[in-house]
């Protein structure tokens, strides 16, 4: 964590923070069609941050796997109930910042 920048570690330490707020998240009731889909891309994104987490970086094919979670989550969010969307978004902003940072 040495070699970041201080902007570098403001992101890491917003990550974190945001991340910790996500995974103690309890799982929204009213998801909508596409919740096996969310299930999935909600595992997906998390094993990149795990990855992330334990290695301070990403490689290329996760890095791969993170933008295509992404573009899906972005299709999904307009079909999300409204009550679990914040959820989502929260999620989507995790990975807008794992992109950064990895």
């Amino acid at each position: 964590m040495g070699s970041f920048t201080p902007d570098l570690h403001s992101k890491r330490r917003e990550f974190v923070e945001l991340w910790d707020v996500h995974r103690n998240a309890d799982w929204p009731e009213a998801v909508g069609s596409h919740e096996g889909e969310l299930m999935t891309l909600e595992t997906v994104i998390g094993g990149c941050v795990t990855f992330f987490i334990e290695e301070e970086n990403l490689d290329p094919p996760r890095v791969a796997m993170l933008r295509d979670c992404l573009n899906e989550l972005d299709d999904l969010l307009c079909d999300i109930e409204s009550e679990a969307k914040p959820y989502f978004e929260r999620l989507r902003a995790v990975g807008d910042l794992l992109r950064e940072l990895g």
